[in-house]
């Protein structure tokens, strides 16, 4: 889905390679008594969390100070959590944005694999996916699998490997609603995450393999993904099996 805040240009849903971006602070909440602490931009590339993929690190620069930016929050606008420390910039004060690159990355690389893995997994053994959460480098993924076939670790781990290999283009785009959910298996959780009033849904697409509507950020193949490794498999109760993925360097 796409969520869009009111007053920021999210360019991280269309540009993902971007790390730093000038802006301009529309609004900034100083803490008791408003409430947290927050800052709005007219643009920003953080991406806010969602999708089981945690929000991005990095700085804003501005007038010889840096601000470090721990979080992001989406609602009704796009806010940036600063860190507790650092001083807020006042409204109508241009900013240098600047998103941490490694962790970024790593995430991209991350949530790009859990694709992958989901289209292994849906496609060899017709599961679908019941929940999911990552960390740079590292996640898991739950399967309405009823039991673990044998051979099914060694199996899933070599399938997404080869996938990786075959370096699938992974694509990005935004449909209105009704077009995305006449796109096959669009949906390949067990509940639909996508809430009724989104009315544009954003696709991730890895070529021949997965199609799934999906927020968050991605690498632009699967070579870019670099090696999988399925760490474990988990029983996590009747018809449920978690699996548990680690990212590795090609």
């Amino acid at each position: 889905m796409r969520r869009v805040s009111a007053r920021t240009d999210r360019i991280e849903l269309t540009d993902q390679t971007l790390r730093e971006w000038d802006a301009t602070v529309l609004h900034v909440s100083a803490g008791a008594p408003d409430g947290e602490r927050g800052i709005v931009l007219d643009r920003s590339a953080f991406y806010p969390g969602g999708g089981g993929q945690p929000p991005d690190h990095g700085v804003l620069l501005w007038g010889g100070v840096q601000t470090r930016i721990v979080g992001a929050l989406l609602g009704d606008d796009l806010v940036l959590v600063p860190h507790d420390d650092d001083p807020l910039p006042p409204t109508g004060t241009a900013v240098r944005g600047a998103v941490e690159d490694e962790r970024r990355s790593m995430l991209m690389r991350t949530h790009s694999g859990l694709h992958l893995l989901s289209g292994v997994v849906f496609r060899d053994f017709g599961a679908l996916v019941t929940g999911g959460n990552m960390e740079p480098g590292t996640a898991r993924m739950d399967f309405n699998l009823d039991s673990v076939p044998e051979g099914f670790k060694v199996a899933v781990e070599e399938a997404c490997n080869a996938e990786v290999a075959a370096d699938r283009r992974i694509e990005v785009s935004v449909l209105p609603r009704a077009e995305a959910f006449a796109i096959p298996d669009i949906i390949r959780t067990a509940t639909n995450l996508v809430p009724p009033e989104v009315e544009l849904v954003r696709i991730v697409d890895i070529l021949g393999l997965d199609t799934q509507a999906d927020a968050g950020t991605h690498v632009a193949s699967t070579r870019q993904i670099g090696r999988l490794e399925v760490a474990k498999i988990e029983n996590k109760g009747r018809g449920f099996r978690r699996v548990r993925l680690r990212v590795h360097d090609a």
